[in-house]
């Protein structure tokens, strides 16, 4: 059986910026836990990063504790710690085993990390993974389209909708900001 959940949405905007998650976690037809909690907050010095992840929940957790270690070796430059950790990722054959899939951002960039080494910066504001994510990226282009112009209330309302068209993405929603 798959293991299958995850809804991550952030949204970056001039005035600040806001990453949520679904809490579901289900395998195969059963919902296992319903307030799990797929997004995090990294804070050095003066730098916030929010950080959310899809897939194996272990793997996603080395790979936060990797990626701190980045934020700190690179003086928190968010860019440069990206793909270090990219590079790392891809070629550690300890860490190339790992099933995850990461989104990054700070208040001026956004990144989609994997594990086959793609560091994917998008073109927009809004940056989307897991089950959900078409689900949760269209409604949040079109909060945008319609002057919502907070991005905490973007990523509440964008994975509520979520959470009304795909099973595999609940309710219990937990949102950080910078």
């Amino acid at each position: 059986m798959k293991v299958r959940a995850t809804t991550i949405l952030g949204v970056r905007l001039k005035n600040g910026a806001a990453m949520g998650g679904d809490g579901q976690v289900t395998f195969g037809d059963m919902a296992l836990k319903q307030k799990a909690v797929k997004v995090r907050k990294f804070e050095g010095g003066r730098s916030v990063v929010l950080g959310g992840f899809a897939g194996a929940v272990a793997d996603a957790l080395t790979l936060f504790g990797k990626f701190e270690e980045k934020l700190e070796e690179y003086n928190w430059q968010l860019q440069r710690a990206v793909v270090e950790l990219a590079k790392e990722w891809r070629t550690d054959k300890y860490l190339r085993n790992l099933d995850a899939l990461l989104t990054l951002m700070d208040k001026k960039h956004s990144y989609l990390v994997s594990g086959d080494g793609n560091v994917i910066e998008p073109d927009g504001s809004v940056l989307a993974i897991g089950s959900g994510a078409g689900y949760a990226q269209a409604a949040a282009e079109a909060l945008l389209s319609c002057k919502v112009k907070s991005p905490k209330e973007i990523v509440e309302r964008s994975l509520g909708i979520a959470a009304d068209i795909c099973i595999y993405t609940n309710r219990n929603i937990t949102v950080m900001e910078l």
